[in-house]
């Protein structure tokens, strides 16, 4: 649409199923590869991508013509084909239901991507469950755990 200007950045967090500890360093370069293709062929633009064995940070530039359900159910659902088509795990490969989508202004950038890069420092002292809590938390955005947080059954 002619004469439509924006600037949306948004960071986007989403787990492994059942939080299983599933994304290994030998092939994670390669879903990032693949999920910034994604992105970028919806007219998207990637700003930072990163992920520890559990859960993926994914931070972008949003186009409007696209809503972030419909760029999240396509980067979750054809990553997990990709994952799978490729044997990268033993067992079948699936994201979580759901994703957290955090708005941030131009002045937050650097902040938030240097927050992704470093996500494997971050784990080492706080889970996942602790830094996606606090994110909730720190946006004010209402949550009910029972929701958001799919246990493995034994």
């Amino acid at each position: 649409m002619p004469n439509t200007y924006t600037q949306l950045y948004i960071h986007c967090v989403f787990a492994v199923k059942f939080r299983q500890a599933t994304l290994h360093p030998e092939w994670e370069e390669r879903l990032h590869i693949y999920i910034a293709g994604i992105v970028k062929n919806n007219g998207h633009k990637l700003i930072a991508i990163n992920s520890v064995a559990d859960h993926l940070h994914l931070f972008m530039g949003l186009n409007p013509k696209q809503s972030i359900s419909d760029i999240m159910r396509l980067v979750k659902g054809d990553s997990s084909e990709f994952v799978n088509k490729q044997i990268l795990t033993k067992k079948k490969f699936n994201w979580q239901e759901g994703f957290g989508a955090f708005s941030n202004s131009r002045s937050q950038i650097d902040d938030v991507v240097h927050y992704i890069q470093n996500q494997k420092e971050h784990h080492l002292k706080r889970t996942f469950k602790e830094e996606y809590i606090k994110m909730l938390k720190d946006y004010e955005v209402e949550y009910d755990e029972k929701y958001i947080f799919q246990e493995l059954m034994n």
